[in-house]
């Protein structure tokens, strides 16, 4: 898909379809974005249409009924997804209740930060976020029976004492994510995968990218190599393998979760 150019590796594929066409069954996504607000739609979209199924997403949530992720979850195109927040899609919450689909919930910034260590080759940390509850304990259901019992419970987490400046204090050990795949929307790219957020659409964009291990970029805006300030790269070309530029009607293509306007 990618090939080489003078000064470097020209990393634009010719469609989203393209982009995805080698995402198997079964693959592990990791999908950027805060509710709707910096999602790869178009890259989704090209997903729900090649048709794997079986997916694992790692994302902050999972789109709404019928947009962003909730378009492979009421595909049942998802068997397992990886999140913090799910309170926006109420197809997610029949699934998960009726043991169609498994949910690892985490921390937010637990989750942020098991992405990072993904994308920069650390296999684990510790932190204090859950320590003293079902996240360090065990026991939070990620699959359920269709009676309603639970099938599957996260297991206990090893915890370790760690000296802090205000004495002994309890840390959980949790693990980084690497995922088969990183889907992002960026604001901004050049054809050697140099990404540009804009202003909260950065969220978890650049973490997605960072642990995929084949990471796809939807840009609005292509530039050509080094019409970038270096200064203003969020996400270097390093970490992105495919570059997809959206039309102008996709790029405009943005949806609101909650409208709210003045009477």
């Amino acid at each position: 898909m990618a090939h080489r150019s003078l000064d470097g590796v020209d990393k634009l594929v010719a469609s989203a379809a393209e982009a995805v066409a080698d995402i198997p069954n079964a693959a592990t996504l990791a999908v950027g974005g805060f509710g709707l607000c910096g999602i790869p739609s178009v890259l989704i979209e090209a997903l729900l249409q090649a048709g794997p199924h079986s997916l694992e997403a790692v994302s902050n949530n999972c789109g709404v009924d019928d947009w962003g992720l909730g378009r492979l979850l009421s595909a049942k195109r998802l068997r397992r997804m990886v999140a913090s927040y799910v309170g926006e899609n109420k197809e997610f919450e029949r699934q998960y209740l009726r043991g169609e689909l498994e949910v690892e919930l985490t921390p937010q910034g637990t989750l942020a930060e098991r992405m990072r260590a993904g994308g920069s080759g650390i296999p684990a940390f510790f932190t204090a976020t859950g320590v003293g509850t079902q996240v360090a304990d065990g026991g939070l259901p990620w699959l359920y029976n269709v009676d309603g019992s639970v099938r599957i419970a996260s297991p206990a987490k090893p915890t370790e004492y760690f000296h802090t400046p205000e004495g002994p204090k309890e840390f959980v050990l949790e693990r980084a994510i690497v995922a088969d795949f990183g889907l992002v929307r960026a604001w901004k790219g050049d054809r050697h995968g140099n990404l540009v957020f804009r202003e909260s659409a950065r969220n978890f964009n650049p973490l997605a990218a960072m642990c995929g291990r084949v990471t796809i970029a939807e840009v609005e805006t292509l530039v050509e190599p080094g019409e970038i300030d270096p200064m203003q790269v969020h996400t270097p070309g390093v970490y992105v393998q495919r570059v997809v530029a959206l039309t102008p009607a996709q790029a405009a293509d943005k949806r609101i979760e909650r409208r709210t306007v003045r009477t």
